[in-house]
């Protein structure tokens, strides 16, 4: 699955998921382009390899624009767009019944999470066409599932996967689009989620593989995707869950437990 050569953009490439992938990338022999709003706390990096950082704003569709010309500019080509950047706080529909803004904040939520995406696409996308190559967007298992919580980032996540199968037909044969369907990952932020590290592992232990992914796992999956290895893959949802969730019913039944 060597790269050498290649040109890779990850959104979102500074901290968590995000970081992973591009380590993989960097691996991979890939040149490597993270952006975000924050610079990273230290380089991002792999194999004696260093990614580089641009400040974007993924909602400033001509900071996306500027910052994609910026590096086919710089390499001459660009093979892969992986969109990462994402995310959302644990806010309840409701909870703020009332309140100014409340609209607007889950509103913000489904903009990073799939308008972005868009944007950053159909910016890369004449450079990805002269290369024959590819967008891996990044999804997640809350988009096939109720997502209570974060309600928001679930249909963005659902809307994602639809965007990635249509652009998969739209775009074919020069392009290929992916998505990474994640289940739950250890970040620097997963306390923000499971709680203390009694938490985190009681959380992994609910998983059939019996841990949370690492980001290196997700990372894997992406340079496959984008690697030659998945020439013939379009339109799809690679599940990186480490098997899913256990269905509840099973444990709350009174029959059929093992011994």
């Amino acid at each position: 699955m060597e790269l050498d050569g290649r040109v890779v953009v990850v959104t979102g490439g500074t901290r968590g998921v995000g970081a992973g992938i591009a380590r993989s990338f960097l691996a991979a022999g890939a040149h490597v382009a993270v952006c975000a709003r924050r610079p990273p706390e230290a380089p991002v990096s792999a194999a004696g390899r260093e990614a580089s950082y641009t400040p974007v704003d993924l909602r400033d569709p001509t900071a996306v624009r500027t910052f994609l010309g910026a590096v086919a500019g710089r390499y001459g080509r660009l093979d892969c767009l992986v969109n990462n950047a994402g995310g959302t706080p644990y806010r309840l529909l409701g909870e703020g019944e009332g309140e100014e803004g409340e609209a607007e904040r889950h509103a913000r939520v489904v903009e990073l999470n799939l308008l972005a995406p868009l944007t950053a696409s159909l910016a890369a996308l004449p450079w990805l066409r002269a290369s024959r190559g590819s967008v891996v967007m990044v999804g997640s298992v809350s988009g096939t599932r109720p997502s209570p919580g974060t309600a928001a980032y679930g249909a963005a996540k659902a809307g994602l996967e639809n965007l990635a199968r249509s652009m998969a037909v739209e775009w074919a044969p020069e392009v290929r689009v992916n998505t990474l369907v994640l289940g739950m990952v250890r970040t620097e932020l997963s306390h923000l989620h499971y709680g203390d590290a009694a938490g985190i592992a009681a959380v992994g232990a609910t998983v059939p593989l019996g841990r949370l992914a690492e980001p290196a796992d997700v990372g894997e999956a992406a340079v496959f995707l984008a690697s030659d290895r998945a020439r013939y893959i379009s339109g799809a949802g690679l599940l990186v869950h480490g098997g899913g969730e256990r269905p509840a019913f099973l444990d709350a039944a009174t029959v059929n437990k093992e011994s």
